[in-house]
């Protein structure tokens, strides 16, 4: 029985997709532990220890283009109160992670 044009079109979106969640779970897990180790150096308290995707787009670099997306997450200092911070990757690569807070010189 021959492979149809169809066929291998549906088997390359199918691919596509499976590729596209893999990645994203990869990326999650990066982006939370990047969260943890950085509320770990300011002694803040990463909340639900999570991170959502808020945002999903594409960003040329000098590798070709990859997929830029970027992640919400909740903290507290010193166990008061509830603020949001954000992180974008580039790819599996940190671009920038955001607090809200006044900048500190261990950050740099």
């Amino acid at each position: 029985m021959p492979v149809s044009g169809q066929d291998l079109i549906a088997i390359g979106v199918v691919a596509g997709l499976v590729w596209l969640w893999l990645d994203s779970l990869r990326a999650r897990e990066i982006a939370l532990g990047i969260c943890q180790a950085a509320c770990d150096r300011r002694d803040l308290q990463l909340l639900d220890q999570t991170v959502a995707v808020r945002r999903i787009g594409v960003r040329p670099t000098r590798a070709g283009l990859r997929l830029r997306r970027v992640y919400r997450f909740d903290y507290s200092e010193e166990g008061i109160g509830r603020h949001t911070g954000h992180l974008v990757l580039v790819g599996l690569n940190l671009e920038e992670i955001s607090f809200g807070l006044p900048a500190r010189a261990e950050d740099a």
